[in-house]
C-alpha cells in the first residue's frame, strides 16, 4: 500500500491545484534563490574557467610583450589530471561486478549472502548494461574531479523513457549556495538545458504543465559560461524546436500546506519565460516523521551524489582540486617559459636603430641564408650608422627555475616514477 501511495506521490504534479497567482509567486521565488546562489559562488565560477583553460591548454593571442609573442602552456595540470585518472578509474571500475553487497549480522544458512549476491549482480547489470552513460561518466568524473574539486551525478527516474538513470551533472550546473553546509540540507539548483521537444515531450506526458508561451517574438540570445565550453542558449521562435534553453530545477522546500512546516520538493521553472512547469514531492511516505498525529520531520529524498576530490579549506561547499594546488605554479611555469623563448627570439632575430644617413631601404630587411645586399655606403660608415639593440642570451639562472618549479608540482600532484612506471614499486606503500 505504500508503495503505491508513493508511486502516485511522486508521478503528481502538485502545480496542477494551484491558481495563477499561486503559480507565479513560487516560480518568482525560485528564480530569485537561484540568482542569489548563483551570486554567492561566481567568484569560484570565475576561477574555475581559468583552471579548465590551464587543463585545456588554451592559447589565446598576446600582445605583450610584443604582437604574437610566446605563449607556451606547460601541462602540469593536464598531466596531474591524466595521472590520477589512469590510477582512480580501474579501482573504480575493476571488473563486471561493480556493486558489492554486503551482510551484516547473523548468517549462519548462507541465504542472506546468496541474496547480496543476486543483489551485486542484478545492480552491477543496471549500471553496464541498462543505465546509458554511467561508465562513461565514471571515466569523464575520474578527469574532471582532480581539476576542478568537486562532480556530481545525478540519480533519477525518467518519466518519459520509464527506466533510472545516472547523470553526470558538472558544478557550474549545479547551483548551491557557496557557504552551504552539505548536500542533504541545501537548496539545489540543477540548470537543465531543454530543447522545445523534451519539453513537449514532458507536458504530453503530464509530468510538466501545459503553460502557454509568452515570449517576446524577437530572438534573445544569452551566453552560460561553462567550465568545458560555452553554451549559447537562445529563446524558441517560430518553428525552432531544437534550440536548448534553460529549464531551472530546484530542489527546496515549500509550505504548500500552510500549516508553518516547510516540506521538502522539486519545483521546476522555465528560466526565460518564468513559468512554473512543475511541482513534485521530494519525500516518500516513510519519510514521514510522526508522534501520532504530530508531524516532526519529513526528509528529503537526495537525487545527487558529490564527490569531492579534497575537504575545501575555507569551509566552502565546493572542493579543492590541483587547479587550486597547482594553478599558481602551472601559471608561474607558464611565464618563465615564454620568457626563455622571448629572449631566444629577441637575440636570435636582432633589431636595432638606423641613422638616416645611411643610403639604404628603409623598414624590415630579410636576409637569407647566402645573401649580400648592395648598399650604397663604404663599410666602415655602415658599421657606424647601425646599432643593435642591446640583448643577453637566456639566463642559466632562468633555464634552471622551470625545472624546479614542474618538480615541486609534480610532487603535489604524486606524479612520481612509482607511478609512471620507471622503477619497481614492489615494495613501496
Amino acid at each position: 500500500m505504500d508503495n503505491a501511495i508513493d508511486l502516485a506521490l511522486a508521478q503528481a504534479n502538485l502545480a496542477k491545484s494551484l491558481d495563477d497567482e499561486q503559480r507565479n509567486k513560487i516560480a518568482s521565488d525560485v528564480i530569485q534563490m537561484y540568482e542569489q546562489d548563483e551570486l554567492s559562488r561566481e567568484p569560484w565560477l570565475k576561477q574555475n574557467e581559468e583552471w579548465m583553460k590551464l587543463a585545456l591548454q588554451v592559447v589565446e593571442k598576446k600582445t605583450f610583450p610584443w604582437d604574437n609573442a610566446s605563449n607556451v602552456k606547460y601541462p602540469l595540470l593536464t598531466i596531474a589530471a591524466l595521472q590520477f585518472s589512469s590510477r582512480a578509474y580501474p579501482a573504480l571500475v575493476n571488473s563486471k561486478d561493480i556493486v558489492k553487497a554486503k551482510v551484516f549480522g547473523s548468517d549462519p544458512t548462507g541465504e542472506l549472502a546468496a541474496k547480496s549476491n543476486a543483489i551485486s549482480r542484478h545492480m552491477s547489470y543496471q549500471l553496464l548494461y541498462e543505465v546509458d552513460g554511467w561508465e562513461s561518466d565514471m571515466d569523464k568524473i575520474c578527469y574532471i574531479l582532480p581539476i576542478i574539486g568537486t562532480c556530481f551525478k545525478k540519480i533519477y527516474y525518467d518519466p518519459v523513457a520509464k527506466k533510472n538513470c545516472s547523470e553526470l551533472v558538472l558544478p557550474k550546473d549545479l547551483v548551491v549556495n557557496y557557504w552551504a553546509k552539505d548536500l542533504a540540507s541545501a537548496r539545489k539548483t540543477h540548470k537543465l538545458y531543454y530543447t522545445a521537444n523534451r519539453i513537449q515531450e514532458l507536458i504530453n506526458s503530464e509530468y510538466y504543465l501545459d503553460v502557454k508561451e509568452t515570449r517576446d517574438p524577437g530572438s534573445i540570445m544569452r551566453t552560460e559560461n561553462s567550465d568545458l565550453v560555452s553554451k549559447q542558449v537562445v529563446s524558441i521562435t517560430g518553428d525552432d524546436k531544437l534550440t536548448p534553453r534553460l529549464v531551472l530545477e530546484q530542489h527546496t522546500w515549500l509550505d504548500l500546506d500552510e500549516d508553518g512546516y516547510a516540506e521538502p520538493y522539486i519545483v521546476t521553472v522555465d528560466k526565460e519565460s518564468g513559468k512554473l512547469l512543475r511541482i513534485g514531492a521530494r519525500f516518500r511516505s516513510k519519510d514521514v516523521k510522526r508522534n501520532g498525529d504530530k508531524l516532526l520531520a519529513i526528509t528529503p529524498c537526495e537525487y545527487f551524489v558529490k564527490y569531492v576530490f579534497l575537504p575545501n579549506t575555507d569551509g566552502g561547499f565546493y572542493g579543492v582540486g590541483f587547479g587550486l594546488l597547482l594553478g599558481g605554479i602551472n601559471e608561474a611555469l607558464n611565464t618563465l617559459i615564454n620568457q626563455l623563448i622571448d629572449s631566444g627570439t629577441l637575440n636570435n632575430l636582432q633589431a636595432g636603430f638606423m641613422s638616416k644617413g645611411i643610403r639604404i631601404n628603409k623598414g624590415p630587411m630579410k636576409v637569407g641564408p647566402g645573401e649580400w645586399i648592395p648598399v650604397n655606403n663604404f663599410g666602415d660608415d655602415l658599421r657606424k650608422g647601425i646599432f643593435p639593440l642591446p640583448t643577453k642570451e637566456p639566463s642559466p639562472v632562468l633555464f634552471n627555475l622551470p625545472g624546479i618549479l614542474a618538480s615541486t608540482g609534480k610532487e603535489i600532484a604524486s606524479v612520481s616514477e612509482v607511478f609512471t612506471g620507471k622503477f619497481p614499486g614492489q615494495n613501496t606503500p
